[in-house]
Formats: structure tokens, sequence, C-alpha cells
């Protein structure tokens, strides 16, 4: 099976990296040796996840669209890459390996190599607490150091990382904090896509927006596929009311930062909730 990775403008810089799986590979070192027998919700799990990529279209429109534009790059809209080592159960961390991935991203988009890095650490130091830190090997940082100053290809290289995380997490029947890291990549995703548009106020931008109603609908049914803990469950209620907001945005005649408003405020009030320490 394959799920290809790709994004709608600038709505979806969170997904230029993650979750990209081309089933044609080998099994990474940590994935278990034996024949795996899949339950029925971890095959759930990995069809709901090709379906929120097949709504997600093509990387070079997000750098068309930030040339066009003329984008700027905003930190503060990232997650504070100090908070990493705040972050103590598994679905903090998975959320927020998600959240850093797409702040990586971000910043790779905008060429800000050094912030980059920062947060390159910062998914490298999830990525390990979480038991997946062969994805980012000594290789991998050798790759990046070689091509620097090629955008693309360190894009693809993050992304050949987070391929491997996706594949040890569900190789080894942990299919919940899958979703959970593909939630906090699209969550924030949206955050700053959202935040873009307040001062962009584009049409073209807020109707990209807009169409990720069906992006988002598939994430849902992912995340409803797979158990998740008790101290998780919020992300998935605060989806379904995001999806009530995108609902009530289809009648939409005109194309304007207040269309989004309520959708802006519900993607902000839930991402404030999954990158605080004080509730992990």
């Amino acid at each position: 099976m394959e799920i290809r990775n790709s994004l709608k403008v600038v709505t979806l810089l969170f997904a230029l990296a993650l979750f990209s799986c081309d089933g044609g590979g080998e099994k990474p070192e940590e994935i278990i040796a034996e024949e795996e027998h899949t339950s029925p919700s971890f095959e759930e799990s990995k069809f709901n996840a090709q379906n929120v990529f097949n709504t997600l279209p093509e990387r070079q429109m997000v750098m068309d669209l930030i040339a066009e534009h003329k984008l700027e790059y905003n930190p503060d809209l990232l997650n504070d890459p100090n908070s990493v080592g705040k972050y103590s159960v598994e679905f903090s961390k998975g959320i927020n390996l998600g959240i850093y991935g797409a702040d990586l991203c971000v910043s790779s988009s905008f060429d800000q190599t050094q912030e980059s890095m920062v947060f390159l650490k910062c998914v490298n130091v999830l990525a390990q607490s979480l038991g997946v830190n062969s994805a980012f090997d000594q290789r991998m940082f050798e790759r990046i150091d070689a091509n620097n100053n090629n955008k693309d290809s360190v894009l693809e290289i993050v992304t050949d990382a987070f391929r491997k995380v996706d594949e040890i997490l569900k190789y080894n029947n942990r299919p919940a904090t899958s979703a959970i890291i593909l939630a906090g990549c699209w969550i924030e995703g949206l955050y700053i896509s959202a935040n873009m548009a307040e001062t962009v106020q584009q049409e073209k931008i807020i109707k990209s927006i807009l169409a990720q109603k069906e992006s988002l609908k598939n994430l849902i049914v992912m995340m409803e596929s797979v158990k998740l803990e008790e101290g998780a469950k919020y992300i998935l209620e605060g989806l379904k009311k995001l999806h009530e907001s995108f609902i009530a945005a289809d009648s939409a005649t005109k194309f304007d930062k207040a269309v989004i408003a309520d959708i802006t405020k519900q993607v902000s009030e839930l991402r404030s909730k999954v990158v605080s320490v004080s509730i992990q």
C-alpha cells in the first residue's frame, strides 16, 4: 500500500514532510521481525490515513504561494522548542512530534536554516522518547547537512524519516500513536495557515482552508478507528467540534477572514491545549 504525501497551498504546510508511506520498502530495523497479523482496527487506521492524504494536493503549490504573496515567516506561530522536554506522556509526546514536524516544515519552507535545525532536534528528542529514533539516525543528519542549500531535498529527507516513524509504529501495533502524530501535524498546519490568512486575506487561501473539511472528516474517522488513551480523547472531541465549524461555513458566498473566524478560534483553542505542558 502506498500513502502519498501532498499539500494544499498554505493550509497544508504541516504535511510537507510527514507520513508518506511506500509499501515497497524494507521494514525498519525496529519493526518486529515476525509476520504481522493485523487487527481490523489496525487495517482501518491505515486505510483512513490514506484517505486523509488523498484529499491533500501538491507540495509545489505551497512554495508558489509563499513567493506569490510574499508571505513572511512568523516564528511566534510555532511551538516553543524549550517545551520539548516537558511532554511526559505518550500521547503528548506523539501529538507534539507532529506539531514540531509541521514547524520544521514551515521553517524549512521559509529558508530558516537555523530554526529548522532547532525543530529537527525537537523532533529527534520526541522520536527517541517514543522509541522511533532509528528514523532519525546519523545518516539522515549527514544527508541534511550535505543538502543544506536545497530546500526540496531537505524536505524529502525529512519525509523519509517520518515515513519510517509511521512504519515502525504501525508494524509494532501502535496505530493510535501514529494517528496522534498525524493529528498534531494537521492541527498545527491549519492553525498556522488560518493565522496567516488573518494577514494575507486572499480568497485563494480562504478557499483552501475551507477545502480541508474532507481531510478533517477522514482524520476524525481514522482517530475513531484506533484506541485512544483517556487523556487523549479531548483531541478527537476538539476535531469534531472543529468539523462543525467547517460545516457552518459551507454556505459562504464571500471568502474573507470572517468566513473562517470560528474555524480559526476553534483550532487555536485546540492547538493551545495540545501544546500546553500544564495538562500533560
